[in-house]
């Protein structure tokens, strides 16, 4: 409708750009909670193993109860799943359905959108952290340790397989997506210090997988919450050169269309 002045009402335009991100942040964290594939990947997975490493003698977690040695390591299993193997097949196919490409061309910028999601990876996260944290406490878990350094071991971590995810998202054609992703996930859980030690591997294979994101996540968080330690400054630098890295790799070779 128009007013006397000849101007409409209300007046028509995009939304400020704090609540357009909010509102696609939203978006984004509910698709991902209705996808059943995604919830196996990122809820059910990592709880399965906590629960079935912890309660069954199948792999030698050294002194202390097992629980102590795998909740840190599936915590970070759990952003691994979110960050990037959940992130890089979801984005990979809304790149090939053109999604992306019409989300380029609203007026919400692309920078925002990727923002959204980074936002609704948080989120997922949170909520994994706090169920993980509640079932490894039923457990007998026993954390202790620098919140501090946990709140920033995620943090990078997150940045680190995120821009790892949307790097792979944004070059390979989404069924490559899909296949490399879910392999580097299998991969990873086994040579990532996630269930085996990486003390496992022998000295030369331990000094080359400790420098993997998901290797310096799992070491960081036990270091921390499991042995008590202060700030895991080794494990920090590590993610951010990956986070740095992957996020400038992902801003340069994504492609939306």
């Amino acid at each position: 409708m128009t007013t006397a002045s000849g101007t409409y009402a209300p007046k028509p335009g995009a939304a400020p750009l704090p609540r357009m991100i909010a509102a696609q942040a939203a978006l984004e964290t509910k698709m991902l909670l209705r996808n059943g594939e995604q919830l196996l990947l990122t809820v059910v997975i990592p709880t399965l193993l906590l629960v079935l490493f912890s309660s069954v003698d199948i792999v030698d977690t050294g002194k202390g109860k097992a629980v102590d040695f795998l909740a840190p390591g599936i915590l970070a299993l759990a952003v691994m799943s979110t960050a990037f193997t959940g992130q890089a097949i979801a984005t990979g196919f809304e790149r090939r359905y053109g999604v992306l490409k019409r989300l380029a061309a609203s007026p919400l910028p692309r920078w925002a959108l990727m923002t959204a999601k980074t936002a609704s990876v948080l989120v997922t996260e949170v909520l994994q952290v706090i169920l993980l944290t509640v079932i490894a406490l039923a457990l007998g878990w026993s954390p202790h340790g620098d919140p501090a350094a946990v709140l920033l071991l995620l943090v990078l971590g997150t940045a680190a397989f995120s821009g790892l995810g949307l790097l792979m998202a944004g070059t390979l054609k989404a069924e490559a997506t899909l296949a490399a992703a879910n392999l580097v996930f299998l991969l990873l859980l086994v040579g990532g210090g996630v269930i085996v030690p990486l003390d496992k591997f022998g000295s030369a294979g331990q000094h080359v997988l400790g420098l993997l994101p998901i290797s310096a996540l799992s070491e960081g968080l036990r270091d921390v919450l499991q042995h008590g330690a202060g700030m895991p400054w080794g494990d920090l630098g590590i993610l951010a050169v990956w986070a740095v890295v992957g996020l400038a790799a992902a801003g340069k070779f994504f492609r939306w269309e």
